[in-house]
């Protein structure tokens, strides 16, 4: 049995899902004629307190698009060093947009008016315009960390005073609205932009959605026309975000608790040097002294459990939708018996 740790991307449609996929009402999503579409887009938007939504095929390029919306060529966007439309989207910003980058080593990748304000760039004719700050919640580098409203409002009032827009990569948003208690409605009035992923531990196969106002959808609309991005029967792939969303958001306790169990596991173990703290699904630990990640992610594969290394001395585990109880009881055991060396 192999336990597949390696992402919560990796989840697949259970029976019900695959039900309402195949009895979807669908039409040419180009043409704006699939209601499941429509459906899901407005569902969304309601419940995140938007004007509108825009289903995409995935949050690359939701993130994607919404910078483009929200920026010019020659201004710069402010991200932490860490976060995916940094690392792991293509180079789509420089690609799509444009525009410089302008990095902040946040706190497990957070970040704070104080970190951001410092990089906002005066009116000069040597430096770009800084137009846009994009947060991702939850971090994926730093190990699943979540920003509550309470961290997200003051940075919204920097931006809302400097004149720039705030765009959130909403990767594991459910996952962040369940660690902080925070309610979803809240997060219109403080984003220009939000991408919300579903097919992590949500649990769908494909697809996010990009929200905004009425304004900013109309334009993104178009970006994703030249971006490749329009679908015709897309509402196959939209019921499966409608079913995520009614019955699967509170499965996300589940996998929670799977992670702080697994946690708990490997601080107990000689070849784990520390471990982030586990606010959500995501587990991040540092080997020990001497030990390569390669090799305990070699190890654990030996034993049928898939995870992956996230730096030169990181690995990292992902519980979601698929593991059940029984796979975090087996996996306990080996992380237990496993006996990694340090090399010479």
């Amino acid at each position: 049995m192999k336990i597949d740790l390696r992402s919560d991307t990796v989840t697949v449609p259970d029976v019900g899902m695959l039900d309402a996929m195949m009895t979807a009402k669908v039409g040419d999503d180009v043409y704006g004629e699939d209601e499941t579409v429509r459906e899901l887009e407005h569902k969304l938007a309601v419940m995140f307190d938007m004007e509108a939504g825009l289903f995409c095929p995935s949050g690359t390029m939701t993130n994607q698009i919404a910078i483009k919306c929200f920026t010019n060529p020659m201004d710069e966007v402010i991200c932490d060093q860490g976060s995916h439309v940094y690392r792991y989207e293509g180079g789509g910003i420089a690609y799509h947009s444009m525009t410089s980058v302008r990095l902040i080593n946040g706190e497990r990748g957070i970040l704070t008016p104080e970190l951001i304000e410092p990089e906002i760039n005066e009116e000069n004719i040597h430096y770009p315009n800084s137009s846009l700050v994009v947060l991702e919640n939850t971090t994926n580098k730093g190990g699943g960390a979540a920003y509550s409203l309470a961290q997200i409002e003051p940075i919204h009032t920097l931006c809302n005073i400097k004149g720039l827009k705030l765009h959130l990569d909403g990767a594991r948003i459910f996952n962040a609205l369940l660690a902080t208690g925070d309610d979803a409605s809240a997060y219109g009035q403080y984003f220009d932009g939000i991408s919300v992923c579903l097919s992590k531990g949500l649990g769908a196969p494909v697809g996010s959605v990009l929200l905004g106002s009425k304004e900013t959808i109309k334009a993104a609309t178009k970006i994703r026309k030249a971006f490749g991005g329009g679908m015709r029967q897309a509402g196959y792939l939209a019921a499966a975000g409608i079913y995520a969303l009614d019955y699967n958001i509170a499965k996300l306790a589940m996998d929670h608790y799977h992670a702080r169990a697994l946690a708990d596991a490997l601080s107990k173990t000689n070849y784990v040097a520390s471990i982030y703290p586990v606010e959500t699904n995501i587990v991040i630990f540092e080997v020990a002294e001497g030990i390569k990640p390669e090799r305990v992610v070699y190890h654990l594969a030996e034993k049928g459990i898939l995870c992956n290394t996230t730096g030169p001395k990181t690995v990292r585990l992902v519980t979601h939708l698929n593991i059940t109880e029984e796979m975090i009881d087996k996996t306990i055991e080996i992380i237990k018996q496993l006996q990694v060396s340090a090399h010479k």
